[in-house]
């Protein structure tokens, strides 16, 4: 897709004709903050001006969810209508009735496509804003009925066992940003007057889990040091300022001691003064009471408000409380520790929002009123979703090269507890499709034969009690055999940590019965989970022949299998590549609650995992001929790198071009490698082509402790479809280049 979106291009030239002609029209207008023809600014403050006390305390206060946390309500006296904050849109219009439901975010992040993150995300918001016109059409209000998004995720997943990994783009900054950015873009769309949905980046800061084992998030504190906050953990959030966010929600934990909801160091100091934020914070859900309840950082409501709202938090998301801890906010006015300046200021991004949303302009003004609920699971959408499932994929073993399939078998075996379960597919926080447009492993698979024996095996993914008989029965005798196996919702998701890396109860001994009593029939395994699963047995038993990772791919499942075992149409050679390092087990890494990064994901990591970040094998064969890039470059100038790759292989392919850079000659503690470019490239079989890539000044620099500096001295890159120096490979070499950096650049 081109640069602008498909629904962006009609939209934009809409809104250039409609302002030029409203410039000309007298228009009637009660107030200035209706009139377009002034800035925003001017716009904003004059309706904050208008406003009572009172009126910005509630404002500030019902941020959702529940009939009395949410939605903010009416101000008749100037017009302004009901306005409902909490909509999720992770992968698709979350929790409102049917929609699209794209793959679960770990899944996209895998596809290491900026592509496929910008069409889910514009579709994505092509929906929200579609409910959200019928909704304001039919005056309904309240939870995920609004227009502003608490998404993307894009906290680090630095733990195989937090339960919230499925909602991130994965362990590595420099992607999670790259992906964030093509996000926010496609969700707010480029319509250079109005939003068409506002994205939110979350959860800031320091959150990583845990979520309830050993300890509660909500009154944990994430003890960081300086080095590991400056280059892992806020880097993807300053690139969602960059690329535009609205929002960003605030992280239920305490970052060194100071709850982050009240951190006037993050949202002030480095949010607003260094990075330039000029959007509103939101908290999580009971982020702010949970100060008092669980942190006991302070004791009362006068006290909370004040420090919440002068560290820079603008929108309070309560449980529902009646009484929500903002409520408590001039009553803080007058005990002087807060003031009405800062108050005012404080609601002013709430309404800029909105207008920019078009909330306070004639509808015929706004091109993004005209979306209707036919776009909902339109054929369009429906299409990205299956691309985005088979894009995601990875392959993770192939023996002999035993996919793809390229016959139909007389009887298939399909077993496990995922291999019809629609609800656990989807993972959490998924839009809610209709049966109607989902298809199941199942489904898919049983395209591949004449008859298919079906065996559950586990009523659940818990599979404590375990049927033997049915798996006996539907393998014996079948010539191919597919074990679906997986996690789910049911055990791991927000608030659900796993306690082991193990397959769940006796998923393991499913395995191992169905390649038991299945003769000499190929034996496929098909994963579907977010944190990785020690598989251990799996990849080195000689009859399980292939293992694809499926990850959470939500309503196109069925379809995406089918295609992608088969090679079957455009996207159906998996090159899905892992976004995490995939240990043998959990000791590998520290504790979940120890927040140092060392020996945690590739940029850390010591020892050799079961799969590498960056691995994916694939059915074409590819080959890097050469590279060729400046060997002198002046400080903070872009490194441009030019490949030539190959597929020698049979089958037409995506690779996923991957460069890492080595600090060679800094004395500063930086990451042993980094990933600092990538492109996702279709090439035909025996056919090759040159790509450009090119490095960011920024991702060259050090932290020295203070600031980020680019350096003079030595840098190594490596450019394959791989990362180096891994035990686990894939068949395609690496190229290593140097250069050198002349002069030294702060950076700002």
């Amino acid at each position: 897709m081109s640069p602008v979106g498909v629904h962006d291009r009609y939209v934009s030239l809409r809104t250039v004709v409609l302002c030029l002609i409203g410039a000309t029209l007298a228009l009637s207008i009660d107030y200035p903050f209706r009139n377009i023809s002034l800035p925003w600014d001017v716009r904003v403050d004059d309706l904050v001006g208008r406003l009572t006390l009172e009126e910005i305390m509630t404002q500030m206060s019902k941020g959702g969810s529940g009939p009395k946390g949410g939605p903010a309500p009416p101000i008749d006296r100037l017009g302004v209508g009901t306005y409902s904050w909490n909509t999720e849109c992770l992968r698709g219009d979350g929790s409102s009735g049917n929609a699209t439901s794209f793959p679960q975010a770990l899944g996209l992040a895998a596809t290491f496509s900026t592509d496929v993150i910008y069409d889910v995300a514009e579709a994505t918001g092509v929906e929200v804003r579609a409910k959200y016109n019928d909704y304001r059409k039919h005056q309904q209000y309240g939870d995920h009925k609004g227009a502003s998004c608490f998404s993307p995720v894009i906290n680090i997943m630095r733990h195989p066992l937090w339960g919230r990994n499925q909602e991130t783009y994965g362990e590595d900054p420099y992607l999670s940003g790259v992906l964030a950015t093509h996000f926010v873009n496609g969700l707010q769309g480029r319509n250079p007057t109005y939003i068409r949905v506002n994205s939110g980046c979350k959860h800031l800061d320091v959150y990583g889990g845990p979520e309830n084992i050993p300890v509660s998030r909500f009154s944990f504190d994430a003890q960081v040091s300086e080095r590991d906050w400056r280059l892992t953990f806020l880097p993807a959030f300053r690139r969602c300022v960059e690329a535009g966010t609205y929002s960003f929600m605030c992280s239920f934990n305490r970052i060194n001691g100071v709850p982050a909801c009240g951190n006037k160091r993050l949202l002030t100091d480095i949010l607003r003064k260094e990075w330039g934020f000029k959007g509103y914070v939101v908290s999580d859900q009971a982020a702010i009471e949970n100060i008092i309840d669980f942190h006991h950082y302070l004791n009362n409501t006068v006290d909370t408000v004040a420090l919440c709202v002068n560290a820079g938090c603008n929108l309070e998301l309560s449980t529902n409380l009646a009484k929500p801890i903002y409520f408590s906010m001039i009553e803080a006015i007058k005990a002087k520790k807060l003031t009405e300046a800062i108050v005012r200021e404080s609601v002013k991004p709430l309404f800029y929002t909105r207008m920019r949303l078009g909330e306070f302009d004639p509808p015929t003004y706004n091109p993004y009123y005209y979306l209707d609920l036919s776009y909902i699971q339109s054929p369009e959408h429906r299409m990205i979703s299956l691309k985005a499932a088979m894009k995601s994929f990875v392959l993770l073993k192939n023996t002999n090269n035993l996919l793809p399939f390229t016959r139909i078998f007389s009887t298939v075996a399909v077993v496990g507890p995922m291999a019809d379960n629609m609800y656990q597919l989807f993972g959490t926080y998924s839009a809610d499709a209709s049966r109607q447009y989902t298809t199941t492993p199942l489904y898919g698979l049983k395209r591949l034969a004449k008859s298919t024996n079906y065996g559950q095996g586990c009523r659940d993914n818990k599979c404590v009690n375990y049927n033997a008989t049915q798996v006996k029965t539907a393998v014996t005798n079948a010539e191919a055999v597919f074990v679906c196996l997986g996690t789910g919702q049911e055990l791991e998701g927000e608030d659900n940590d796993r306690s082991s890396m193990d397959l769940p109860g006796k998923q393991l001994k499913l395995l191992q019965d169905a390649v038991n009593y299945s003769g000499t029939a190929p034996v496929i395994l098909l994963l579907f989970n977010a944190g990785p699963l020690n598989i251990t047995w799996a990849e080195q038993s000689s009859r399980v022949g292939a293992i694809l990772e499926c990850f959470f791919p939500a309503q196109a499942a069925g379809e995406a299998i089918f295609r992608v075992l088969t090679n079957n149409g455009e996207n159906s050679n998996p090159a899905g590549r892992l976004p995490f390092t995939w240990p043998l087990n959990a000791n590998e890494v520290p504790s979940i609650t120890n927040y140092t990064m060392d020996g945690r994901t590739y940029r850390y990591y010591k020892g050799d995992p079961l799969y590498p970040f960056g691995f994916g094998l694939s059915y074409a064969e590819f080959h890097y001929y050469d590279a060729w890039l400046s060997p002198l470059i002046q400080a903070g100038k872009p490194v441009g790198v030019r490949v030539e790759v190959g597929n020698n292989g049979p089958h037409d392919g995506d690779e996923v071009i991957q460069i890492y850079l080595e600090w060679i000659t800094t004395k500063m503690k930086m990451p042993k490698l980094q990933l600092v470019a990538f492109q996702r490239v279709f090439i035909k079989a025996r056919d090759k082509f040159n790509y450009t890539l090119e490095i960011n000044p920024r991702d060259m620099a050090v932290w020295t402790g203070k600031e980020f500096i680019i350096e003079a001295g030595k840098m190594r890159i490596y450019i394959g479809g791989q990362q180096p120096n891994q035990q686990k490979r894939i068949s395609s070499n690496i190229l290593v280049r140097e250069f050198e950096i002349i002069n030294s650049k702060r950076v700002v």
